[in-house]
């Protein structure tokens, strides 16, 4: 479902403007982190997807692994409007990550990798959603697949959250749009370290398992996933795969539910179409089923 639609790409390069500050008070405070090494191409872009979404009551950590590649020129332009920047060797993605939950003060975290970006509005969305139902632990949204550009290239739609079917299924929720409650990563521990591919599958199933742990999916794209030639997804296929198998097999003994695998494989489809269908979105249900018989065949 490829779309014309350049708004992503403008906001994302649109020069920042500090706007006259406003009180955060009312605001829930947004902490993000982004973790990079040597995404000089990108990195700026995912940086401006941070602050020109003008959030009231935002925390921002840059948490850069040492890169030699331009890199910290950019962080250090936009380092009067950070929280926090680092540039040292670390144990890689994740470490990183941790690095700046640690120094978090926020009411809910996020991170964006120095590859992808938010979509406009994002964090005003999480705002309202918050003022809503404060008492949810978990938010998110939907997410584009973008070119190096920053042109979408598809739209993944999420339904709301069920532990089942993250488990059996996959991925239901886009580290690009997600933000946990920073009291939830305390009590329940950060990323997994050992974890060098599917540390969002993981700790959104850690938290998806855990009695009275509250999620909510909010309407609307909130972040892009860049598809690009470096990205360490695209190696993701071996690595990433047995890790998966290996979270899977840790939670599903957590689940409460004594259905096996292949019901939930077919529920968790038989839901998706149901909820996009319901909802309108029947170009959108159409070309999901294309594409799941063209990787059939």
């Amino acid at each position: 479902m490829t779309r014309s639609d350049n708004s992503l790409s403008s906001f994302v390069a649109q020069p920042y403007q500090p706007l006259a500050s406003n009180d955060g008070r009312s605001y829930p405070k947004l902490t993000v982190v982004t973790p990079s090494y040597n995404q000089v191409d990108y990195l700026e872009r995912t940086i401006l997807s941070v602050l020109n979404q003008h959030y009231p009551n935002l925390e921002y950590f840059v948490i850069d692994g040492g890169s030699t590649d331009g890199s910290l020129e950019i962080i250090k332009k936009y380092e009067p409007f950070l929280a926090g920047w680092v540039s040292e060797k670390d144990r890689g993605q994740t470490d990183a990550i941790n690095k700046g939950f640690r120094m978090a003060t926020g009411d809910y975290v996020a991170f964006q990798n120095s590859d992808d970006v938010f979509a406009p509005n994002a964090f005003i969305r999480v705002a309202e959603a918050w003022r809503k139902a404060p008492e949810t632990d978990v938010f998110f949204g939907d997410m584009y697949i973008t070119d190096e550009q920053d042109v979408i290239l598809e739209e993944l739609r999420a339904p709301e959250f069920c532990i089942e079917c993250q488990i059996y299924e996959g991925m239901q929720v886009f580290n690009q749009s997600l933000f946990i409650k920073r009291e939830r990563l305390n009590q329940f521990g950060l990323l997994d370290e050992s974890l060098r591919f599917v540390i969002d599958y993981e700790i959104v199933s850690r938290l998806g398992v855990q009695a009275g742990v509250r999620f909510r999916h909010v309407d609307g794209f909130w972040g892009g996933f860049r598809v690009q030639p470096n990205a360490k997804s695209s190696t993701i296929r071996s690595v990433g795969l047995s890790e998966h198998q290996v979270v899977k097999e840790k939670y599903r003994t957590q689940l409460q539910s004594s259905l096996g695998e292949s019901f939930w494989h077919r529920y968790c489809r038989l839901r998706k179409l149901l909820t996009f269908a319901l909802q309108g979105e029947f170009g959108y249900v159409r070309h999901r089923l294309q594409l799941r018989r063209a990787n059939q065949k």
